[in-house]
């Protein structure tokens, strides 16, 4: 339920001095403006979260979608749940399709009667009421990416196939043994999926507790080497599959340095990937660096852009000594995104 803010003047008479009272007529006008929330035409933002505003995710939805994420125990973003709702309906909870989809979530009377509760708890499970809507896609789709992380060899990432299985089922996943192929029903799933995904970056808020704004960040390749194995080659060596980051062959030893600047959230073992250092930028995104031989930052810390992170090794799952990395929207496994567009959107020449 939004509730709206406001200031209620009673009828008791108060006696103040023409500053003051210019003040509270401020204070007034500020407060009623902020009740429209996405209302303005700038983009607001919270910290590490969604972006929010015109454009963006609409500020009434947005502690829904996060909690929605939350709430799931299998690395699903909020980002990731906004991009969605944002391709399903355009936040538009009375939305309607052809197809007989509903709400804000878009959900299929048969489909709602299954995944649907009473998130809000007033007695009734509504496709209408964002309030059950949003917590049920969240719920569905945290159900999805858990059968995704059961079949590593279907093609695509968790999160990928997630949405494919909301669009058209998980039992067309199934059928596949991944994402639908773009020439299955005119390429409606493969394109749900590409569009939500490219999406989910633009909807990703900066983080304000970023030491440098991307501006004049000077982002650039974490090591001078030219690339390996590309994004999302496919193979029986990785657990998922396909390749989930790009690599750069180079001789252990080698300096690597941290693409842009950020804050170091966790640096040490990383089972296949070997050592490893995660760090969140300043748009709220992710980047990993792995099969390090040693390491030369800690969690917690705050790097600038280029500087050394560690040394590049062998660790972990490898076939010879080179750098992984990875682009994510969260600092779990499967949020992966294609980093060559990411890091050309910062100016890396790559």
């Amino acid at each position: 339920m939004r509730i709206g803010r406001g200031l209620k003047v009673g009828a008791a008479i108060f006696v103040m001095s023409p500053v003051a009272l210019g003040l509270l007529i401020i204070i007034f006008l500020v407060m009623s403006t902020d009740d429209e929330g996405d209302g303005g035409r700038r983009s607001e933002l919270t910290s590490g979260g969604l972006r929010i505003g015109e454009g963006a995710v609409p500020a009434q939805y947005a502690s829904l979608i996060e909690k929605a994420a939350n709430d799931c125990d299998a690395g699903l973003s909020p980002a990731l749940l906004a991009a969605q709702l944002m391709q399903e309906s355009g936040f538009n909870p009375r939305a309607g399709s052809p197809a007989g989809a509903q709400g804000i979530a878009q959900f299929i009377p048969d489909t709602w009667a299954v995944e649907g509760f009473d998130a809000n708890g007033d007695g009734k499970a509504s496709v209408w009421d964002p309030e059950d809507a949003i917590p049920s896609q969240g719920r569905m789709m945290c159900k999805l990416m858990k059968s995704a992380r059961k079949h590593p060899n279907y093609r695509g990432s968790p999160s990928e196939l997630a949405l494919a299985g909301y669009n058209a089922g998980w039992f067309r996943v199934v059928q596949f043994e991944g994402v639908p192929p773009e020439w299955w029903a005119k390429g409606e799933t493969y394109n749900y999926v590409r569009i939500i995904m490219a999406n989910v970056p633009k909807l990703t808020a900066p983080d304000d507790s970023a030491t440098e704004s991307d501006s004049a960040s000077g982002w650039a390749l974490p090591v001078k080497a030219p690339l390996g194995t590309p994004y999302h080659q496919r193979g029986g060596m990785w657990s998922s599959g396909y390749h989930t980051g790009i690599d750069f062959p180079v001789p252990v030893g080698t300096t690597i340095k941290t693409a842009g600047p950020g804050t170091v959230v966790s640096a040490g073992p990383g089972g296949q990937y070997g050592n490893q250092v995660i760090i969140k930028h300043s748009d709220g995104m992710y980047s990993q660096y792995a099969h390090l031989s040693s390491l030369t930052v800690s969690a917690g810390q705050k790097i600038r852009a280029g500087q050394k992170i560690g040394l590049s090794g062998a660790t972990g799952n490898v076939s010879g000594p080179h750098l992984h990395m990875e682009i994510r929207s969260s600092p779990a496994y499967g949020s992966d995104i294609d980093p060559l567009p990411y890091l050309r959107r910062h100016g890396v020449n790559i």
